[in-house]
């Protein structure tokens, strides 16, 4: 062999490597290079295991070949198995990069194994490499692209990504987590879905092969990285399984109030957000404190008032799938959470005001659930005080006024939309115009007539076919000691005033009158005409077109029941309502202009 010429010619490049050779050898084997003069002697009595290596240059690589000997004292080095041995070997490029051997070596008990190395790249970098010659990539290292490398990471989140207006499929998004705790989003595009869903559950680890990096939306980012892991016609997904390597299990990115409201209406990244809950639906903190579910399955939503550390207080919306989550993990603990943590928050003003929002990709934590939850609990145990002060920007118990400081307030130059509360006596109940009106049955939103049938006026709507549900726009005169004012009741709002919902009254009407025509306008009923002469509380708003004076009319949100709660509290109608009362009060400014 020409080991000897070839190592002397390359004793300095072959020092230079020594690091990244040792590295890929076993560090207990003893070891000499062909033509050294003796093995290393064994202290003890049992077998020595000798590892010879010879040198070879071959295309521009330094081959090193290993092959293991075993002696004890005083006898020849002897072979460790009669059976042939097949030696490991690595090869070195004048590069310095280690290049996995597809060798196979056999084990003192006949059985082939796959070899691993470790592949240090020219910018110093490190890969591991399987024995099938397949290299792990790390996800900084995922560029734009098709890739043949194989990604080994943590499932943390999958959720369905739908086109927002015609609710059709997209794909399924996902969000990825390697070993060094790097976070990456992962998609499947709509058609195969049904391949990869049935083998994903969130928390295991996997690995994945063959992948496109496609690059990452703009919008309602959930990853810092600016690539996503497409899955290719290729893609082969797999459980990682008895891996040595701990993955972690979560990371998150906390945004503070400061933070959400840089951010606020920009559709920008979609951050996280930890604090403790004032209250819930407007109700107060207590120990034992009951959810009504009911309410909010109808709504499909809750709202939240949270508090970070001593900052200011913002009313957190959960929506669908998050608020049923939130009621089951609520329920789950024997006393009442204090904490909440929820993902891919999306800020945005209502009212005004800052709120966050969650979306289809949001989690929800709360007091032990993960390691953030279980800090700021231990936080809120040691700081009861600073964490009892309500710093709110947000009103969370709406300022009781008459009626002449609330149309003083509306005067004012710095006035902005808020929510008062009113105690004021009913007078009498218009006639002048509808008491409802039509709303779709999906969005809530006013229907219009078409040429053959209802259509809906919101373009986000999907609904191709419009079942007008008949919801309250009933107008009443109102007054109290000061001042008089016309209330406008729409939705919900209505039916906490009389007990009955819209659809009902409309439809006991034309029970009783089957020689009217469909589009005959139902009259005022008799339960509304019976809340003449009642004192009662209404949380009315104060919107933008009070303020700029294209109407007078006050829109009422929630009337409070008799007794009013000590603890009463704004909360809004159904988002759908309030945009359904937006339209409308848009619509009643245009007709008080042009009239």
């Amino acid at each position: 062999m020409e080991s000897k010429s070839h190592l002397s010619a390359s004793s300095n490049r072959t020092s230079d490597m020594q690091t990244d050779v040792s590295s890929a050898i076993e560090p207990k084997s003893n070891f000499q290079i062909d033509g050294s003069s003796t093995p290393m002697e064994s202290k003890g009595q049992a077998p020595t295991s000798i590892d010879r290596m010879s040198a070879t240059e071959t295309d521009g690589y330094l081959v090193i070949e290993r092959n293991s000997t075993t002696q004890t004292d005083g006898e020849s080095p002897m072979k460790t198995n009669e059976k042939s041995h097949a030696p490991s070997t690595i090869a070195l490029k004048h590069t310095g990069k280690i290049v996995a051997s597809s060798a196979m070596q056999m084990k003192t008990g006949g059985k082939a194994v796959g070899s691993s190395v470790i592949e240090t790249k020219p910018h110093g970098k490190a890969a591991v490499v399987s024995g099938n010659d397949v290299e792990v990539m790390g996800f900084y290292e995922v560029t734009l692209g098709p890739h043949e490398a194989e990604l080994r990471f943590r499932l943390i989140h999958f959720w369905e990504a739908r086109n927002p207006h015609t609710k059709t499929l997209i794909g399924e998004e996902m969000l990825l987590i390697d070993e060094q705790g790097n976070v990456i989003k992962g998609f499947i595009p709509a058609s195969r879905v049904q391949t990869y869903l049935r083998k994903m559950t969130s928390g295991t680890v996997y690995r994945l092969n063959k992948f496109f990096g496609s690059r990452n939306k703009a919008q309602y980012r959930v990853a810092d990285h600016n690539v996503t892991v497409t899955f290719s016609w290729n893609t082969v997904l797999t459980p990682l399984q008895n891996s040595p390597i701990l993955f972690p299990e979560d990371r998150f990115r906390f945004h503070d109030h400061e933070e959400f409201e840089a951010n606020c209406d920009l559709r920008g990244d979609l951050y996280d957000y930890v604090g403790h809950m004032r209250l819930i639906n407007g109700q107060a903190m207590t120990e034992h404190l009951i959810i009504d579910e009911s309410d909010i399955v109808e709504k499909r939503h809750l709202v939240v008032h949270v508090q970070t550390h001593g900052g200011p207080v913002m009313k957190l919306y959960l929506w669908a799938q998050a608020a049923t989550v939130f009621c089951q993990k609520f329920k789950s603990y024997g006393s009442t959470p204090r904490v909440l943590l929820v993902t891919t928050m999306n800020p945005k003003r209502i009212g005004g005001t800052l709120a966050l929002t969650s979306m289809t990709s949001s989690r929800v934590f709360m007091d032990i659930d993960v390691q953030p939850t279980r800090d700021y609990l231990d936080w809120l145990g040691s700081n009861s005080g600073v964490a009892n002060e309500v710093i709110a920007d947000v009103v969370t118990k709406p300022e009781t006024v008459t009626l002449g400081e609330l149309y003083s307030y509306i005067k004012q130059e710095t006035a902005k939309v808020a929510w008062f509360e009113c105690t004021v006596t009913i007078d009498d109940v218009l006639h002048g115009s509808p008491w409802y009106y039509l709303s779709c049955g999906g969005c809530n939103t006013k229907a219009t007539k078409g040429p053959t049938s209802l259509v809906c006026t919101n373009k986000k709507c999907a609904k191709s076919e419009v079942v007008g549900v008949p919801q309250y726009l009933t107008k009443i005169s109102v007054y109290d000691k000061s001042e008089q004012a016309v209330f406008v009741l729409l939705g919900d709002a209505g039916r906490e005033l009389t007990g009955k919902h819209a659809s009902e009254l409309v439809a006991r009407y034309f029970e009783f009158n089957e020689d009217v025509g469909a589009d005959h306008t139902v009259p005022v009923p008799q339960t509304l005409m019976d809340t003449i002469g009642q004192t009662r509380k209404f949380v009315v708003k104060v919107s933008q077109h009070n303020l700029t004076g294209k109407t007078q009319t006050i829109t009422v949100t929630k009337v409070l029941p008799e007794p009013a709660p000590q603890n009463a509290i704004e909360d809004p109608a159904d988002e759908r309502i309030r945009k359904a009362s937006d339209s409308l009060e848009s619509q009643e400014a245009k007709r008080a202009k042009s009239g």
